[in-house]
């Protein structure tokens, strides 16, 4: 039995899913695993056809298949998005663990503070003057909520978080270990003789519901108004959120993955690892920004780029298909040049 699971019987966890099942029902999954890694006991998927084979060979208990995949060999629980159904059922299996409600006596918290009902405060933890945290939301050890901070309902707040003043969370979001929120935006006025004078950082941030942002990653505080997260975004670990950014529904910044002051990064956006995009720009709807790519100027709707500066991804393709020519190109020109001074010479 995998460490942390319990033991379901294939009908039920059907049942569990809500959908059919073939072949031994009372067939006991204890764990879950890969295709290739699958020992007695353990849960698999097969979503891609290709990987039947892998399936054939598994020592798997039972798998999640689509209807149309005949003749397995394993009881097979059908679903129409195996990889969906084999998410619910982990979840299912091994329940995320959390600590019992209450505050422990090693909390510090101010006597303004309101913690709601089922509400799990952690030891050495810190929840300041004025501040709330929502029904069932989880403040573990060690993290730190600001004066007037506001976290909603269900949310999970790791070890080591800070949470600075001004900030508004919303319900069902998870921030991980590390992560600063609020702190202050970078900007500075540079004056004639060469000192940068702090331009004071008075806004807030607000993390709408659904959000879940990665461990060591930063959402600054604006200048003004506020940095926002819309719903549903999901953040990666190590990523830059600066002062007065806006990061649309359901967009997806991937580590360390960097917006500057005041862009606006767009719905169902995807920024990939290591992109970053410069200030004051627009990441249209529904876009993406391929690895390691430097956004320059703002991208319309359902964009696609790559590269720094950035180009459209299939011309950055072409590029990229030209440059290990390039050596040899430049050889051929130099004697393209010679053979033309030579041409010149005898037509003189």
């Amino acid at each position: 039995m995998t460490p942390g699971f319990r033991t379901v019987k294939v009908r039920e966890l059907a049942a569990f899913l809500d959908c059919p099942f073939d072949g031994d029902g009372d067939v006991e999954v204890t764990g879950v695993a890969s295709l290739e890694g699958a020992g007695p006991g353990d849960l698999v998927f097969l979503a891609n056809p290709k990987l039947r084979p892998h399936l054939e060979s598994s020592r798997a208990a039972a798998v999640i298949a689509p209807p149309a995949e005949a003749g397995l060999r394993l009881p097979a629980i059908r679903a129409a998005d195996p990889h969906l159904a084999f998410i619910k059922a982990v979840e299912h299996l091994s329940p995320p663990g959390r600590p019992a409600p209450g505050v422990h006596p090693l909390a510090s918290i101010d006597p303004t503070a309101k913690v709601g009902p089922g509400a799990s405060v952690g030891p050495l933890s810190y929840i300041g003057a004025g501040a709330e945290v929502g029904a069932r939301t989880v403040v573990h050890a060690l993290a730190a909520l600001y004066p007037g901070v506001r976290v909603g309902e269900d949310c999970v707040i790791h070890s080591h978080v800070a949470i600075r003043e001004g900030t508004v969370i919303g319900h069902r979001v998870v921030v991980h270990n590390g992560v600063v929120i609020g702190a202050d935006g970078f900007g500075y006025i540079r004056r004639e003789d060469g000192r940068h004078i702090k331009i004071p950082q008075v806004g807030g941030v607000t993390i709408e519901d659904d959000v879940e942002i990665g461990a060591n990653t930063c959402v600054d505080r604006a200048t003004l108004e506020a940095t926002v997260v819309r719903r549903g975004a999901k953040i990666d670990d190590l990523v830059m959120v600066a002062h007065n950014v806006e990061v649309g529904e359901n967009a997806v910044l991937v580590g360390q993955a960097g917006v500057a002051g005041s862009s606006k990064v767009g719905r169902n956006v995807i920024l990939s690892g290591q992109a970053g995009v410069a200030d004051h720009l627009t990441i249209g709807d529904e876009s993406i920004v391929a690895a390691k790519s430097g956004v320059t100027k703002s991208l319309p709707p359902k964009s696609f780029v790559s590269g720094s500066p950035h180009l459209d991804a299939r011309t950055w393709r072409r590029v990229w298909a030209v440059i290990p020519e390039l050596p040899e190109l430049v050889k051929e020109l130099r004697r393209l040049r010679e053979r033309v001074a030579e041409l010149e010479k005898k037509l003189g």
